[in-house]
């Protein structure tokens, strides 16, 4: 347990009782910092926006860059409040719309239901706050971080309202299935590259991206409904949008149904194309013989 990460946590637990635009006001200023200082990731997003967004005159990829930078820090920082402030100024910053039926489903149903949840800098805000709406069983999946402190205020940052399972990465899908055939939400975020071995080739904006495929196979796997959840930063908070519930998916074919979960994804980004996770190497892995991206 390293002094950093004392400090950090610390420090996190100094801001969660702050007003929320002093909180903003700092991130955005640490935000402007980053996109300046932190070189090597900001090369990531500009090479990212690059290939999505051709079309976009530079000026309008650096504008996006600039702020997916800020929204990094707030959304970082937001956590404070999100994991340790008290859960009435927690629930008074997050704000459910969209399709009712979907979410009275999520808050009273008893079928398996998996809420696709894209890499939106809002994503711990929207699973707090689906968490604090249902007193169903829900399980997320996460990766282990290398600092054991780290990792468990995390953990026990996600878990904290409602009956919610963290489950690691490398527990296999057991436990997943097992919790969706008892009637369970699964809070899945498949819109990542973790490697050849895991992922299979998709478009992604036109280039091909490797994805991982749990978004088919655990819906079918585990007989569930697939409702997409997308989070948003807002000046008070977060607006967390349920929608419809997919019709006729999953099909029998993986490839074309996460082909089909990235086209819809892209269709969720470009109503707020900075607050997507530019800064992941999304396209790190590449088809056999093609040259490297980053």
């Amino acid at each position: 347990m390293s002094l950093s990460s004392r400090l950090g946590i610390g420090f996190m637990r100094v801001l969660a009782p702050l007003p929320l635009p002093l909180v903003r006001g700092f991130s955005r200023v640490l935000g402007r910092l980053l996109h300046t200082i932190a070189v090597p990731r900001r090369r990531v997003v500009d090479r990212n926006l690059a290939l999505c967004f051709p079309e976009k005159s530079e000026a309008e990829r650096r504008a996006i860059a600039r702020e997916t930078f800020v929204f990094v820090a707030q959304s970082w920082l937001d956590r404070s409040w999100l994991w340790h402030a008290p859960e009435k100024v927690v629930k008074s910053r997050l704000t459910i719309v969209g399709a009712a039926p979907e979410i009275r489903e999520i808050a009273e149903g008893e079928a398996p239901m998996i809420l696709f949840a894209p890499h939106f800098y809002g994503l711990d805000a929207a699973a707090t706050a689906l968490t604090m709406h249902t007193a169903r069983p829900s399980a997320t999946i996460y990766t282990t971080q290398r600092d054991p402190m780290v990792d468990a205020w995390i953990r026990e940052g996600r878990t904290r309202f409602g009956d919610v399972a963290a489950l690691n990465r490398v527990d296999g899908i057991k436990p997943i299935l097992a919790g969706l055939r008892k009637g369970g939400l699964l809070y899945l975020l498949p819109d990542m590259d973790f490697g050849r071995d895991q992922t299979i080739f998709v478009p992604f904006y036109g280039v091909q991206a490797a994805t991982v495929p749990s978004l088919s196979r655990f819906a079918r796997l585990g007989k569930a409904k697939v409702v997409p959840v997308v989070a948003k930063l807002t000046p008070g908070g977060y607006e967390i949008q349920v929608l419809p519930a997919w019709q006729n998916f999953p099909t029998d074919d993986v490839e074309a149904d996460t082909a089909l979960m990235n086209e819809r994804l892209q269709g969720y980004i470009d109503t707020m194309p900075s607050q997507y996770y530019w800064v992941h190497r999304r396209f790190k892995t590449r088809p056999e013989g093609e040259p490297p991206i980053y």
